[in-house]
């Protein structure tokens, strides 16, 4: 009986004993302090070490790529979990106050591509949010406006472009960062950037300056107004008249956008009183892709449309009316909306009856308009 008794509580030490591991402490999540000073002291070691062992790099790459998947999860949170607003709060603040958007910016070339998409989704993320209801992001980037710098000319690395692209956008949400870029000499370099042979890298390039044009309305009509003159000559000559199409698409699509918005209602009324960007918008309505025709009409309706034509535009309307007649009335869409209808409508309606009395025409051959 005794050894019955023996094996009896050895059979229950075994079966009890695997039982017992099957039970294990989660691992705590750091907290925001403890993930920003691991990124800090990895980020420092990027940039002071040039690595001669491929393997040890990668390891610390693959390390901070953990951790900014982690920082991620506790802004998005997870499956198992929302993000906690006063974690996010911390986060964003220790991010911020110790300077690591800096520190990130010079050594996203040096990380592998998971690293920068990862670096670069939190870094966006921070920017909106909030610490006791301000923006501290954008007070940062008022002290630190070196560092937009850093991402606009980070276009001119094909390398580092993709990575930059995001981030800045992130930063523009911000009107003092916005109106830095518009007020510097860089702005210009966009017209370049949009033309890049490099077709990612130019529609990254695109939806960057769209996001430039129309997201700070006040900023966007003051900065217009002041620069009128230079701004759509460039725009004009590079992007309107460009030979890529997708360029000359999404260039008229923002000048739509631009012009249509009623903060730049004066900025309009002087782009549609010139008879060079009414040649322009008479090209693009013969554009052989029909995306651009019909921008192209949104914005040339606007010079049909402005009360107080100048005399050459009105002349040329005229000198060219039977023949905007007869592309108007077979200007369709496939799918043509009750609006379009209507607006064409009006357009055909103020071109016929349109009269220049007592005022002789230009020459047409000198206006350069398409006939």
């Amino acid at each position: 009986m005794k050894r019955a008794g023996k094996e009896s509580n050895h059979a229950f030490m075994c079966v009890a004993l695997p039982k017992k591991g099957l039970f294990f402490k989660s691992k705590a999540r750091r907290t925001p302090s403890e993930l920003v000073g691991q990124v800090r002291h990895l980020l420092n070691y990027m940039l002071r070490n040039n690595e001669p062992r491929e393997a040890k790099r990668k390891e610390k790459i693959s390390e901070l790529s953990k951790l900014f998947l982690e920082m991620r999860t506790l802004l998005y949170g997870d499956s198992e979990s929302e993000p906690v607003p006063e974690t996010c709060s911390q986060l964003t603040k220790v991010f911020f106050e110790g300077d690591i958007l800096r520190l990130l910016i010079n050594c996203l070339p040096k990380l592998d591509l998971e690293a920068r998409q990862e670096a670069t989704h939190v870094a966006v993320n921070l920017q909106r949010q909030q610490v006791n209801s301000r923006l501290i992001a954008s007070d940062y980037m008022e002290q630190n406006a070196d560092l937009v710098d850093v991402l606009v000319l980070g276009y001119g690395d094909p390398n580092i472009a993709l990575s930059y692209g995001p981030l800045l956008r992130g930063c523009i949400r911000h009107q003092v960062v916005a109106r830095h870029i518009l007020e510097s000499e860089h702005l210009k370099l966009f017209f370049d950037y949009i033309q890049s042979p490099n077709f990612e890298l130019a529609s990254d390039a695109a939806a960057t300056f769209r996001e430039l044009l129309t997201r700070h309305k006040s900023t966007v009509s003051e900065f217009l107004s002041r620069n009128y003159q230079w701004f759509f000559q460039e725009y004009n000559l590079k992007l309107l008249d460009s030979p890529n199409y997708i360029t000359r698409r999404q260039a008229i699509k923002l000048l739509e956008d631009i012009l249509v918005n009623p903060s730049n209602s004066s900025v309009m009324i002087h782009y549609v009183s010139s008879l060079d960007n009414l040649r322009i918008l008479m090209n693009l309505l013969r554009d052989s892709n029909k995306a651009i025709q019909l921008n192209a009409f949104h914005v040339f309706k606007l010079f049909v449309a402005n009360p107080h034509k100048p005399r050459d535009v009105a002349a040329i309307l005229i000198a060219n009316r039977s023949k905007l007649l007869q592309f108007l009335g077979s200007f369709n869409l496939d799918r043509a909306t009750e609006e379009f209808e209507a607006d064409k409508a009006q357009v055909v309606k103020e071109i016929a009856v349109l009269e220049l009395k007592d005022t002789p025409f230009p020459a047409l051959e000198k206006c350069g308009i398409a006939c």
